[in-house]
């Protein structure tokens, strides 16, 4: 069971070329009581995140232009942000890909599609991890 009250006031940001995607999770995220700041793509979100400082980004990998493999290592690589955990969100389940993102720095991988209850539980695992 998920204390959502540790999540409140979690800052959490969503990268996904999907409207549908970006919106179920703003829902979700925000009934969990998190401040949502979502991003259409890699090159948004790096836009954002000086701004926003996110707790936790969850990232979708196919994306066009700076897909989710590449955001995922510029942010590792830069000392502002690498300690925020990057969750990559994907359609694809397999080996490979997990390993990708784990090479890229990712800290997770959550499957898409998602549940409420699998995105405020990784959520919860990340952001009490950090506190």
């Amino acid at each position: 069971m998920i204390d959502l009250e540790k999540l409140k006031g979690t800052k959490v940001m969503v990268i996904d070329d999907s409207h549908t995607i970006r919106r179920s999770a703003e829902i979700f995220l925000a009934q969990g009581g998190c401040g949502v700041i979502l991003a259409e793509n890699g090159f948004d979100a790096l836009g954002k995140i000086a701004t926003f400082r996110p707790d936790i980004i969850f990232c979708d990998i196919m994306m066009p232009r700076l897909d989710g493999y590449q955001t995922c290592a510029l942010l590792k690589q830069n000392d502002n942000y690498r300690r925020i955990p990057v969750i990559m969100l994907s359609s694809k389940d397999g080996l490979f890909d997990r390993a990708k993102g784990r090479l890229a720095g990712s800290n997770h991988y959550l499957t898409k599609p998602f549940t409420k209850d699998s995105l405020l539980q990784t959520v919860a695992n990340f952001a009490f991890a950090q506190k």
